[in-house]
């Protein structure tokens, strides 16, 4: 039988101390924790962080993991167009990935694409996720739990169980128990000169048009 994950029960303290998972992800390691939609699997914005993820989800490395921030300012050096910052302004925290350009190379090879050279960045309104990037100090990459092909990870029994099949021993679980129904994040890219939505999703296109008519969203 795989080993358990090491697990830090917050259901019933969402504000328990996080210290020895951060010191985790600043060395390099790997965690499975909540957010707004799934439960996630992340690690620090570095080579190594990014390592330790795609090592235990099985990840190509031509698939970018996304980057939850703390804020539009924390990633003050991608490149942000007038559309970009008004969706940000409007929609974080919030279920709203934007895809800009980082042609400074601020994010590592695995988060930043490497044939358009973008990154996806979103603030995440899930208090441990935010909690956790904030006391982190820095981007934390973030990538659904789940098994490609099967359902998405809502409850921290299935977070555990998926961890414990894909032999993952050196993972921390933040178990925050079950999770509402939601649809994944709507990812829009930003880096064109109008924006176009990739993904529809929690937010929908209609929603984003209120504030930016102009966004259209990626033929089928």
């Amino acid at each position: 039988m795989s080993a358990r994950p090491r697990t830090l029960d917050l259901r019933a303290d969402p504000g328990a101390d996080l210290s020895v998972v951060v010191r985790h992800l600043r060395e390099g390691g790997a965690v499975a924790y909540p957010t707004e939609t799934v439960y996630g699997l992340g690690g620090a914005c570095t080579d190594a962080g990014v390592t330790a993820v795609r090592e235990v989800k099985g990840r190509s490395a031509d698939k970018p993991l996304i980057a939850l921030v703390e804020s539009e300012t924390a990633v003050a050096g991608l490149v942000w167009t007038e559309a970009a910052k008004t969706l940000a302004e409007t929609f974080w925290p919030g279920s709203v990935t934007l895809v800009l350009p980082d042609p400074d190379r601020i994010f590592p090879a695995g988060v930043r694409d490497p044939r358009s050279g973008t990154v996806g960045v979103r603030v995440s309104p899930h208090p441990v996720a935010r909690r956790l990037v904030r006391e982190l100090g820095a981007p934390l990459t973030s990538t659904s739990l789940n098994v490609p092909g099967e359902p998405p990870v809502t409850s921290g029994g299935h977070a555990r169980e998926i961890l414990e099949r894909l032999g993952a021993p050196k993972v921390w679980l933040l178990d925050f128990g079950t999770l509402p129904s939601s649809a994944p994040s709507t990812v829009v890219d930003c880096s064109r000169p109008e924006p176009v939505v990739l993904r529809e999703g929690a937010v929908p296109l209609g929603r984003l048009r209120c504030v930016i008519p102009e966004i259209h969203a990626t033929t089928p």
